[in-house]
């Protein structure tokens, strides 16, 4: 695990299961053997260090009569199954009142369907397990619940052409991201916005740019750069990332000819 706080809790689940298993007086293959999994499998997950899956879970609770108490630690487990990187930027979204992305190189990762995520993660050199894919697509969509918060958030992106056209996974995940585009960019709270390639003045050639303005009037920025991640917070570097977004969308198409040319995009991929 990569987090001590994601280790406190897989080690405290682990503990309960092992006090619930040894109270029902199993052993760990006869427990495996009773919810379907292998014994090096409980006695990973016992000494916190496999996150169970939420089957596991509610297997083991069933199993051995802990009434519940297991299977309720679902909703910890999930969290701590995400990289912390993750978990604090979903934190930072759950306060902002106001979001902005500008993306150059894929689809926002908050846009993107289950099947372009897993695609993107697919891509990663070194390549990552197919667990640890499983893991990060999970995180990322588990995301996408700032879309249905109330009271909801603006939430803006501008996301270069290039990005619409580049067949991530294939021309079939690309169509269906491309229709998730504009279902998600009808949305009253949402406006996605396209940078077109012609465009010869463009604010946004140093890279990606989030801006998340948070409860109490704090504004934040945040950077991914290949292996870094990083939370920007001294005012005059935000104020620089703020006045560099403003400009980056009103050289972009305005909301409403973005979608149009998404949907142009879609027709030519059909």
């Amino acid at each position: 695990m990569e987090d001590e706080e994601a280790e406190a809790v897989l080690r405290a689940v682990g503990r309960q299961v092992k006090v619930w298993r040894e109270a029902a007086g199993l052993t760990q293959p006869e427990l495996g053997a009773a919810i379907g999994y292998g014994e090096d499998l409980v006695s990973a997950v016992e000494r916190g260090r496999r996150v169970p899956q939420p089957e596991f879970l509610d297997n083991a609770d069933q199993a051995l009569g802990a009434g519940g108490k297991l299977s309720a630690m679902k909703v910890d487990v999930e969290k701590a199954r995400y990289p912390k990187n993750v978990r604090d930027l979903a934190k930072l979204e759950d306060e902002a009142v106001e979001m902005g992305a500008y993306v150059s190189h894929h689809i926002h990762g908050l846009l993107q369907t289950p099947e372009y995520a897993q695609a993107v993660y697919t891509l990663r050199r070194p390549a990552y397990t197919e667990e640890e894919i499983e893991r990060l697509v999970a995180a990322r969509m588990a995301r996408k619940t700032v879309f249905d918060r109330v009271p909801r958030p603006l939430i803006t992106f501008v996301q270069e052409e290039v990005t619409l056209l580049r067949p991530v996974g294939g021309r079939p995940v690309l169509r269906r991201q491309l229709e998730h585009l504009l279902e998600v960019g009808r949305l009253p709270h949402v406006a996605i916005q396209v940078m077109p390639t012609d465009r010869d003045d463009h604010a946004g050639l140093s890279g990606p740019i989030r801006l998340l303005k948070l409860r109490g009037g704090k504004t934040l920025g945040h950077l991914e750069v290949q292996l870094h991640s990083r939370v920007i917070s001294d005012p005059r570097e935000v104020q620089i990332l703020e006045m560099r977004y403003g400009m980056i969308r009103a050289q972009a198409l305005s909301p409403r000819e973005s979608l149009t040319f998404i949907e142009k995009v879609l027709g030519a991929e059909t």
